[in-house]
């Protein structure tokens, strides 16, 4: 399970470390692809086999089905780590999430997600606002 938030930056080349805590519960050789909201979402390679499973089961000949298939998988690229923790983020992929300089990498359970800072401090002074809205519907559907 991924949990906390963690501050790092983009370099020069688009490397970015990855938290230790991330590395090992990542692996070796994970999938890295376009997440929802301007961000990227991080899989370990036995979570995004599950992630792929559930999407090939949509029914295709649905637009939508179909079109958050091809978001979702044409961004979709294997990362590994390099001696000192980093990984290389394509271009596409930098330019999806805005990811210039300042980043911040959260753990989700069974993801992890790079934002931008500016985008994650956006996201997160709204949706501080409804925090409570969001617990009282979860809490009807048992949580």
């Amino acid at each position: 399970m991924f949990i906390g938030e963690f501050s790092h930056t983009v370099d020069d080349k688009g490397r970015l470390t990855m938290p230790a805590k991330f590395r090992e519960g990542l692996g070796p050789g994970f999938i890295l692809t376009r997440g929802l909201d301007r961000c990227l979402f991080a899989y370990p390679r036995k979570e995004w086999e599950s992630v792929e499973a559930k999407l090939k089961s949509l029914p295709v000949a649905r637009p939508e089905a179909r079109a958050f298939m091809r978001f979702f998988f044409s961004g979709a690229t294997e990362c590994e780590f390099d001696r000192q923790g980093r990984i290389l983020i394509p271009g596409s992929l930098r330019e999806y999430a805005s990811l210039e300089k300042d980043c911040v990498i959260i753990g989700v359970s069974s993801r992890v997600e790079v934002w931008a800072k500016e985008a994650w401090d956006a996201y997160f002074d709204k949706a501080q606002e409804s925090f409570s809205g969001i617990a009282e519907s979860l809490a009807e559907l048992g949580f």
